[in-house]
């Protein structure tokens, strides 16, 4: 019984070194693989116990496991669609042959790294056939309140590369100052013009027209000025009518004291904006809050527009896709503005190495990896997203060359215990000669 124990024991430490050799020799083919995580093998005693004193080997048996949780190096690359975590979380992404498909929602598998272009129908994709998902932004690049503990939101990122976009203009801040001198009696009232440029929905270049007419007294100093805003894509239609009273005291001359409404939008003192209503919709005009710097002022005897600030821009053409730390996937135009279309989410488990393990360096959630939610990068648990860079493989090639010898040897002596046990087992049968 000791004996053929023996024999078993050498048996078995040849298939765990056999398990572990295999897993050693997935590590050093893998060793340049992008979001490879490194297999181990570990090995468990099997006790025996035996009666009247002898003693029979139980042997040892192995149990192997991916470090899906251990994190490997970053490297930038110079695609800025190529995608990596720092810290926890996982990148969702679905097979594009499941895409178009009728069996209801896509399957869902995760990733931590990737290298998405774009095909032939714009899907951001990797050469393995793994497609980018993500929440879509609504047309004005906000994202809707989409459920974070289930994947039925995501959809694959769709990027038109010839697709035409614009920019309307939404506000303008206005750095204007206008001569104190024309406010004090006796002066001509000459009123003074500024034209603005904005941008309507379609992309098209139009004019607002500010007229300032300084409100001359009978005698000293009115220190207002009448503000008549038209609108020019419209024929010049009025579309506010402001009298703007300035500060003269020591400590705020020159600031805005109070804007009276006579026409349009009402003057909000707490912001300094005003909102005129065009065809199009609102732009929100920034004068200049009551008793702040900047916006209009009335100081010395010179009408100068010192800065003119506006958001919007003409039609462009879309140029390339950067995906920001927070997931958000922006398209970039040629005019000089960008577009959130899509938002990436991290999914985060409980037990990251309870993933089911799949080609291509992809994972699937199970029972024992707890169930999954959805964050924001950079919220929570979970890191940040990685553009321009790929992780690299677990594998530390030194350290796995160390075990190949040590797995080696062991091998070895296992088959001497079973060369052993033989020539045993030989002089046993030789005791009847």
């Amino acid at each position: 019984m000791t004996i053929s124990s023996s024999l078993n024991a050498g048996v078995s430490g040849l298939a765990v070194n056999s398990s572990r050799l295999a897993t050693i020799s997935d590590n050093i083919a893998n060793s340049a693989t992008y979001g490879y995580k490194r297999m181990t093998a570990d090995f468990q005693s099997m006790v025996l116990n035996g009666g009247g004193g002898s003693y029979s080997a139980g042997g040892v048996r192995v149990s192997t496991h991916r470090e899906i949780d251990r994190p490997g190096p970053l490297i930038t690359t110079d695609n800025p669609t190529d995608l990596a975590v720092s810290g926890r979380g996982m990148i969702p992404v679905t097979p594009v042959s499941a895409i178009g498909g009728t069996t209801g929602s896509l399957p869902t598998m995760l990733v931590t790294t990737g290298s998405f272009r774009p095909d032939e129908n714009g899907i951001l994709r990797t050469e393995s056939g793994l497609a980018l998902m993500g929440w879509p932004a609504n047309p004005d690049g906000t994202i809707p309140n989409f459920p974070n503990d289930t994947f039925t939101g995501l959809e694959p990122v769709h990027v038109e590369q010839n697709q035409f976009a614009g920019d309307p203009t939404t506000s303008i801040s206005l750095g204007v100052n206008l001569p104190a001198t024309e406010t004090r009696a006796g002066s001509a009232g000459t009123p003074r013009d500024l034209s603005v440029e904005y941008f309507d929905n379609l992309g098209t270049s139009q004019t607002l027209s500010l007229t300032f007419t300084p409100v001359v007294p009978a005698s000293g100093d009115s220190n207002q000025w009448n503000m008549l805003v038209k609108d020019m894509a419209t024929g010049g239609t009025t579309v506010g009518e402001y009298n703007v009273t300035f500060d003269n005291s020591r400590t705020l001359g020159g600031t805005i004291s109070s804007v009276s409404t006579v026409s349009g939008g009402a003057y909000d003192p707490a912001t300094g904006r005003i909102p005129l209503t065009l065809p199009g919709g609102t732009i929100n005009l920034d004068i200049g809050a009551p008793g702040t710097r900047g916006g209009l002022s009335q100081l010395s005897g010179s009408f100068a527009p010192v800065s003119i600030v506006k958001d919007g821009s003409p039609v462009g053409n879309l140029t390339s896709v950067e995906v920001d730390a927070q997931g958000n996937v922006n398209a970039i135009y040629d005019a000089g503005f960008s577009r959130r279309i899509y938002r990436v989410p991290l999914v985060d488990v409980p037990n990251p190495n309870g993933l089911i393990a799949g080609d291509n360096q992809t994972y699937q959630v199970s029972p024992e990896s707890g169930s999954f939610f959805l964050w924001q990068a950079g919220d929570g648990p979970v890191g940040q997203m990685v553009a321009f860079a790929r992780e690299e493989s677990t594998t530390d090639i030194a350290g796995e060359l160390t075990q190949l010898i040590q797995t080696q040897r062991a091998y070895s002596s296992n088959a001497k215990i079973i060369q052993t046990v033989d020539q045993m087992l030989q002089e046993t049968t030789n005791i009847k000669r």
